[in-house]
């Protein structure tokens, strides 16, 4: 009964979903292109240069079991679609660095980028900077989505730790 258990026990470990991960995919082939162990909460960054006044944009997006959350933007000028105040649906402020956040806390399945030629779109996550060019052929569209995985799916994605 005690060998039971432990095999129970050690197939549970395995095989239960319970690790949150970052995946980016690529939306052609829904094969994954990365994936990063993350702590449920736990946030990065997507950085790109803005296509009209080819300044940095920095979005911060969190993690959750089975969504992401696109928590603000941080911009140091304005350009086309970039805002310009506060709304109902999102804080505009001038931080003290000078820097312009916009916070919205935006609940999301997926945030889905084309990556740009041009804007260099870059993961910041785990201390590494990951550009997004290095995982998809730009003009791609790919997804950045939560995902629970299990001990076994981890191990067989390779996740980064």
């Amino acid at each position: 009964m005690v060998l039971l258990g432990l095999v129970v026990a050690a197939g549970a470990f395995i095989f239960v979903p319970r690790h949150v991960t970052l995946e980016v995919v690529p939306t052609n082939t829904e094969r994954q292109a990365l994936c990063a162990r993350m702590r449920d909460g736990e946030e990065f960054v997507l950085s790109f240069t803005h296509s009209v006044n080819r300044r940095p944009v920095y979005d911060t997006i969190r993690v959750a079991r089975d969504h992401v959350i696109v928590v603000k933007s941080r911009y140091d000028a304005f350009g086309a679609g970039m805002p310009e105040h506060s709304t109902a649906e999102g804080t505009f402020r001038v931080a003290e660095d000078g820097w312009i956040e916009w916070t919205i806390n935006r609940p999301m399945p997926e945030v889905v980028v084309r990556v740009g030629r041009v804007a260099n779109h870059t993961l910041h996550l785990k201390g590494r900077e990951i550009p997004l060019a290095s995982l998809a052929v730009p003009g791609t569209a790919v997804a950045l989505r939560s995902r629970v995985y299990s001990e076994f799916d981890l191990w067989k994605a390779r996740c980064l730790r």
